[in-house]
């Protein structure tokens, strides 16, 4: 079966929907906050630690199970770059996710410059995404 590569519109979809469910997570995670919390023991480190875990910990985790949420919804998955019947690992994802925060939208630059549509992040990952 031949592999179908989703564009960069489909991917950028996917990426705006996992941005407005990072930002409704961090209100959410915010209001537990609020109601649990006692002003006057209040340690901001712990809402830090929180707020940069639900980032840092939602990508890379979810791309070890095929894709995030935006992933499923637009109908791509996340993919091994040699055998697109697996599914990456947490190094793999973890690495493309680095590569992709630090670079942000210049990373999908190189979409358009291979037949697979790779990114940047793709390629500093061994990853490839297609369609499902």
């Amino acid at each position: 079966m031949e592999n179908k590569y989703p564009d960069l519109k489909t991917r950028i979809q996917s990426t705006f929907i996992d941005g407005i469910l990072m930002i409704v997570l961090m209100f959410a995670a915010a209001w537990v906050f609020d109601k649990v919390s006692n002003s006057e023991n209040e340690d901001g480190w712990v809402r830090a630690v929180v707020f940069i875990g639900i980032w840092v910990i939602y990508e890379p985790l979810l791309m070890t199970l095929g894709g995030t949420l935006g992933n499923y919804m637009m109908g791509i998955r996340v993919r091994k770059e040699n055998d697109t019947t697996k599914k990456i690992n947490l190094l793999q994802a973890f690495l493309r996710f680095v590569v992709k925060f630090f670079l942000g939208w210049i990373s999908f630059l190189t979409i358009h410059t291979n037949v697979e549509r790779r990114a940047l992040h793709d390629f500093a990952g061994g990853s490839v995404v297609i369609e499902k």
